[in-house]
Order: structure tokens, then sequence, then C-alpha cells
């Protein structure tokens, strides 16, 4: 079972890291925004967050993949809420 932290928003932030991790390809916001039914400046602005907590790795300008925690999250063997704290 996930358990977010009350940082994340949800359903963008769990739709995000399950294309990313689905696809297992290193990705641009205008793509996954295209196919998670969002706004590319909306995916832009979570993926910054999903980034600076670990989640994603910007791979080079406008491109993203995937982290270990961010995996280990959509396993459910990583407590987002404990970054809750770091703020």
């Amino acid at each position: 079972m996930r358990k977010p932290g009350e940082w994340m928003q949800m359903p963008i932030d769990e739709r995000i890291l399950e294309a990313l991790d689905t696809s297992g390809m290193i990705l641009s916001p205008a793509v996954i925004a295209k196919n998670i039914d969002k706004t590319r400046s909306e995916v832009n602005r979570r993926l910054s967050i999903l980034v600076e907590q670990g989640f994603v790795t910007r791979v080079e300008r406008g491109y993203y993949e995937i982290a270990d925690r961010g995996s280990e999250y959509l396993s459910g063997d990583f407590d987002a809420s404990a970054l809750d704290d770091e703020e």
C-alpha cells in the first residue's frame, strides 16, 4: 500500500510517477502531460517538486526519469510521509 506525504498532490503526482515507471523511458513534461491528460505546466510544476524530493531524476534539461525512491514509493516500499517533516 502506498504511503503518500502531505506535500504530494494526488492524483497527479502518482500519475506522473506511474507514467515514468511503466514506460521505462526518459520522458519530457509534454509527453507525460499528454498521457495523463494534464497540462504541460501542471506536470512541470509537479516534476520540480518530485525532483526535489528524490522521486524523479532530471536527466537533462526537459527530460526526466523515475528515480529509485519513486519506484520504491509506487511499490509501497517507501513512506513519502517521512519527508513531511523535512519541508
